[in-house]
């Protein structure tokens, strides 16, 4: 088992880079469950504890393959999954974070995952029509349940965060943030280490854009998220590509790939973060893990900020209507 060192979301311990699963159901074409059990087994292999999950993903599949991979290996695993998406796929959004809807989705998960508990219990997003106080007052009724262990919220602003946390300890947050997803550092990050909240980036690789494997949405499958997301759409793919020109470019003098100069970066915003890139595959597993080795110097670490100001990214991270999601 590799030596993977430890970092802490509030008082939960867990492996220094977590696994990003959404991927192995959801998102990025057809699953392959046979890989992404290896993938999941591999990374508990090489000491990867943090397993993040969502009863979304795959409408509960991905929760079912996850519970397939750890079975037998459940003492080795900080299990996190979230709730809120009340809507199935293809259908419009609807979020929930009423008390009843979060007793119902817990109890969902813990059936879908075969586990008598969850280790970090997210709000996916945050319901507008639900005071944020009735949902984390029933989510720490699950922890006084025993249900689940710990709290957690995605892409919640800092208001939000600190009446939360009012109610009751919230361990992590997990948002997206990497070279070219930066909008929590001004406000947000600096309320989460306050409060003593971790920070969980999702999407650390820009949904592998930063890893310099795509120039292009024409070899995605049809069901691909990425065709219709802003940042890679034509025009402004192309302007971002200039981004991944500078990465591959450092990461040659530095002797790593891409991928794992920017992972490395995110790993070098703080002890209390906690990066999940995705993967179905041992490989990227194995190479994302290599950049929890990657020393990085002041001067290092400005030349790849100069690489991905934020002012020429192009494109917002999600469309119009994905946008309105994520609390303001």
């Amino acid at each position: 088992m590799t030596d993977i060192p430890t970092r802490h979301l509030g008082e939960l311990a867990v492996s220094a880079q977590g696994l990003g699963c959404m991927g192995m159901s959801h998102g990025y074409g057809a699953a392959d469950d046979e890989q992404s059990i290896a993938t999941i087994r591999r990374a508990l292999d090489l000491g990867v504890s943090l397993l993040d999950t969502a009863d979304f993903y795959g409408a509960g599949h991905n929760e079912e393959l996850i519970g397939r991979a750890i079975a037998g290996h459940r003492d080795a695993v900080v299990l996190a999954t979230k709730f809120g998406f009340a809507n199935r796929l293809g259908e419009p959004t609807v979020i929930r974070g009423d008390a009843a809807y979060v007793r119902q989705a817990c109890d969902a998960s813990l059936r879908r995952l075969g586990v008598d508990h969850i280790d970090l219990y997210y709000q996916h997003r945050v319901d507008p029509d639900v005071p944020i106080e009735e949902t984390v007052g029933a989510m720490a009724e699950l922890v006084m349940a025993g249900k689940v262990r710990h709290l957690g919220l995605s892409e919640a602003s800092a208001a939000t965060l600190r009446r939360a946390h009012a109610v009751h300890p919230i361990a992590a947050l997990q948002s997206e943030w990497s070279l070219w997803t930066r909008d929590l550092e001004h406000e947000i990050a600096p309320v989460c280490r306050e409060l003593g909240i971790g920070l969980v980036p999702f999407s650390p690789l820009g949904r592998g854009f930063l890893t310099g494997r795509y120039t292009s949405v024409d070899g995605l499958p049809e069901s691909d998220l990425r065709r219709t997301q802003p940042r890679f759409a034509d025009g402004n793919l192309e302007q971002n590509l200039a981004i991944v020109e500078q990465l591959n470019e450092l990461a040659a003098e530095k002797g790593v790939t891409a991928g794992q100069l920017a992972l490395a970066w995110v790993q070098y915003r703080g002890d209390d973060v906690v990066p999940i890139p995705g993967t179905r595959r041992e490989k990227y597993l194995e190479e994302n893990l290599g950049a929890l080795s990657v020393r990085l110097t002041a001067d290092e670490l400005a030349e790849i900020d100069a690489a991905a100001p934020p002012t020429q990214i192009a494109g917002t991270r999600y469309d119009e209507v994905s946008m309105t999601f994520v609390d303001g």
